[in-house]
């Protein structure tokens, strides 16, 4: 089997949904300027060496439609000759592309390939412009597979105990240790600058433009306090516990990373960043799906012949704060190695793209704690989870 490596990785920053700074920027673009920052740190590689563009994305569909991967690799590259395709796990379709990307190099199947994720919340809405739920399977009593992730949510605190004081806790953290990052301008090294040029009409009805820059996420909120957080009512059951504020973002973004073989990344005299040592993706019942890295990250420590005590490092993608907090519970997670920048609380959850961007964040942050080992894990919608394990190597 060959070795594939991770040689660059970006991602954009994270903006509010749906009237944040990427409210004006389409998702294909969004990508595909991304693709472009990366490439230039590559100025005299041959695009056409690149085998496969594989985009992962939630709801694919309108502006993130018609099989957005090669259209981002139309966009991204310039050239026709780079195949493109759309995965959609979820959650996961970000971390879930960079796996495909790995096994299909290590199989021998391709040599390059550029992976990640885009989600536009701001486009498209949570679960699409018109979702169609099978009724047989619902009048069979199987609702909860079409269930939002906040009731499941709910269940989740309910079956284990988390308790509404504990999450909105574990919500202002993540905000702060968000915002601790912006404020040491942690993230420099993982984000591509975006240009947005926005249109809009003057006070005498004449079309105008103005453009700025984003470079710098948009979810941390510095006037959240625990009383503010306890004063907001629950948004999925009248008698819950799972709220705006303990809950994920709605958000724009996206991340890309190349993966080269052995063989290529010899050729070109790179330094490869990283390595996938394992993947799991499993399924649970769909009414906790919140819990997918509790069977996940096992999975994937088994495939790797490795535990817990092996792991530096973990991105857990703060779906809600009631499965987080569960999460870390039923694994004994240290809290100390979780998150240690926030999370998806604070800094947003652009779907799609999550995966690919959270493995960016580690493979950085693990480079200035001189870390080798790490996991990028999340709850996956319909009842899954995945996992990956990265080993870090520059």
């Amino acid at each position: 089997m060959k070795t594939a490596y991770i040689v660059k990785g970006y991602r954009t920053a994270v903006g509010k949904a749906p009237k944040g700074v990427f409210r004006f920027k389409r998702p294909d673009e969004l990508a595909a300027e991304t693709i472009q920052h990366m490439l230039k740190e590559l100025p005299d590689f041959d695009k056409k060496r690149i085998d496969d563009v594989i985009v992962g994305n939630a709801m694919p569909e309108a502006e993130q439609g018609l099989n957005m991967g090669r259209l981002i690799s139309l966009m991204g590259l310039g050239i026709d000759d780079v195949a493109g395709v759309t995965v959609n796990r979820y959650c996961a379709s970000g971390l879930e592309t960079i796996s495909m990307a790995a096994a299909k190099i290590q199989s021998g199947m391709a040599d390059c390939i550029i992976a990640g994720g885009v989600e536009s919340m701001s486009y498209i809405p949570m679960g699409g412009y018109r979702p169609v739920p099978n009724y047989s399977v619902t009048n069979a009593g199987k609702e909860e597979y079409y269930w939002g992730m906040g009731l499941t949510a709910e269940a989740v605190a309910k079956e284990f105990n988390v308790s509404r004081e504990d999450q909105d806790a574990f919500a202002f953290n993540s905000h702060q240790k968000a915002l601790n990052a912006l404020d040491n301008n942690t993230f420099k090294d993982d984000i591509v600058p975006i240009t947005i040029e926005e249109i809009f009409m003057d006070g005498a009805g004449k079309k105008q433009s103005r453009e700025y820059t984003v470079s710098q996420d948009e979810g941390p909120r510095r006037g959240t306090s625990i009383d503010a957080l306890g004063r907001l009512k629950p948004v999925f059951a009248s008698d819950g516990s799972v709220t705006a504020g303990n809950s994920s973002q709605m958000s724009d973004g996206a991340a890309f990373v190349m993966v080269m073989s052995e063989e290529m990344v010899k050729e070109l005299n790179l330094e490869p960043v990283a390595r996938m040592v394992s993947f799991a993706a499993v399924g649970l019942e769909p009414r906790i799906m919140g819990m997918g890295p509790v069977k996940a990250i096992p999975k994937a420590l088994e495939r790797a012949g490795m535990s817990l005590k092996d792991i530096e490092q973990i991105e857990l993608n703060e779906a809600f704060a009631s499965q987080s907090l569960a999460v870390m519970r039923e694994l004994d997670l240290n809290p100390d190695i979780v998150n240690v920048n926030g999370g998806a609380i604070a800094l947003g959850h652009p779907l799609g793209c999550t995966g690919a961007k959270l493995s960016v964040q580690l493979f950085n942050e693990m480079r200035r704690r001189n870390q080798k080992y790490g996991i990028v894990t999340m709850c996956v919608g319909t009842g899954q989870g995945a996992a990956g394990i990265y080993e870090l190597l520059n």
